[in-house]
């Protein structure tokens, strides 16, 4: 007989909660509470990336209390068992990768099992399972940082993964937290189509799949989710956006460098459609990447395309996840530092997409979408993906 359990996968890049200390984490909480509630699932996993913010040396501290809050919530009380893994220990700078991993099981989720990498084999889950530090010698899970010689002219960053492997009744699966690299400079990323950064990404996605496939241990449909950093494909987008335009590039006067580009139109006041530095992308007409969920520009959103032999995702019916205002009055505003992009992503394998399972006529339990959407989340708007995973059995 088929029977379902209701799983809910969320993935949050927390790096701003921890820079902007206190202020956010209230909302944030309700937020994702109030998800649980509504979804009612037997299964949560929790995935954060950049736990303690870019300051994490001071801010570190704050990073247990953040997973307290939510593990001894009235909210997370009827999840008895409880499995976390927090990355802090940045002294470590070789391993250090500031991913934080939370999986909360239903007191009446009896058949649960998770994978133990050094005696390769599944144990019971039972109790509140707690690892933060360095996680070196924790056997339940894999983690690991790009390495080195991936980009020799790269910044050396704190971007890796980190994996947990589970049965829940008879059905296996890989869960994987991940963090890939992202764009340095807005204009380094215009300059060709895919950008440099969009094949360092891809480099290392295809990294954490066989690193997760080849393994000692047999195959299993796989979700990876994370911050992907995904960015739309600049150069074209700034090519449509611009068509009505007159471009002007900006070049430092000793060098031939490019510092801005400036995007005029050509009749009203020659006003500024699109101005582009560094770390600056300012277009007139944000509400283009909000209307109607983004639709009108996620035929830019093209990193996944790479993979569609071994990933699958659901439709994308939510605005990009990135670069919301930090300003807890504009929650659904956008910086101009970046161009707005799905980053934040919930992936399977398509042997993962055959065990969700879909009500008749089309009509789906299954809901991916943003959480916070008009609420200020920090940078990010985390991602949820909740749906009833077919397990067989008692």
């Amino acid at each position: 007989m088929e029977t379902y359990t209701d799983v809910l996968l969320v993935t949050a890049n927390v790096g701003s909660l921890f820079d902007n200390l206190g202020e956010i984490e209230s909302d944030w909480l309700r937020e994702l509470f109030g998800i649980v509630q509504s979804h009612k699932p037997r299964f949560i996993a929790l995935h954060f990336q950049e736990v303690g913010g870019k300051d994490y040396m001071v801010n570190m501290g704050h990073a247990e209390n953040f997973f307290w809050n939510i593990e001894s919530s009235e909210e997370m009380r009827d999840f008895d068992r409880v499995c976390i893994y927090v990355d802090n220990h940045f002294k470590n700078v070789d391993s250090f990768t500031a991913l934080g991993s939370m999986y909360f099981i239903h007191k009446s989720l009896k058949n649960i099992y998770q994978y133990d990498f050094n005696v390769k084999d599944f144990k019971a889950v039972s109790g509140q399972n707690k690892y933060v530090g360095s996680l070196d010698g924790v056997t339940t899970m894999e983690k690991e940082k790009f390495p080195k010689n991936f980009w020799p002219d790269f910044k050396w960053s704190r971007k890796g993964f980190m994996r947990t492997r589970w049965i829940i009744h008879n059905q296996g699966l890989d869960l994987v937290n991940v963090h890939l690299f992202h764009d340095a400079s807005n204009l380094i990323a215009c300059n060709a189509s895919p950008s440099i950064y969009s094949a360092n990404r891809q480099k290392a996605l295809r990294y954490v799949i066989n690193r997760i496939s080849e393994s000692s241990c047999t195959p299993l449909p796989f979700f990876l989710f994370g911050d992907f950093n995904f960015r739309l494909d600049t150069l074209s987008l700034v090519q449509n956006l611009s068509t009505s335009a007159e471009v002007q590039t900006v070049k430092k006067d000793s060098s031939n460098e490019v510092e801005k580009i400036i995007c005029e139109e050509k009749d009203n006041d020659h006003k500024i459609l699109l101005q582009i530095e560094t770390k600056m992308f300012a277009y007139l007409h944000q509400a283009v990447f909000r209307e109607d969920n983004g639709r009108a520009i996620l035929k830019y959103d093209k990193e996944i395309a790479a993979f569609q032999d071994v990933i699958a995702e659901e439709e994308i019916l939510f605005p990009p996840s990135y670069p919301y205002s930090e300003d807890y009055t504009k929650p659904t505003q956008y910086m101009n530092t970046r161009c707005p992009s799905w980053c934040d992503r919930i992936l399977m394998s398509h042997t993962a997409q055959d065990i969700i399972h879909r009500r008749d006529e089309g009509e789906s339990s299954v809901v991916y979408n943003i959480l916070g959407p008009n609420v200020c989340m920090g940078d990010h708007k985390p991602v949820f993906l909740s749906f009833a995973l077919k397990t067989n059995g008692h």
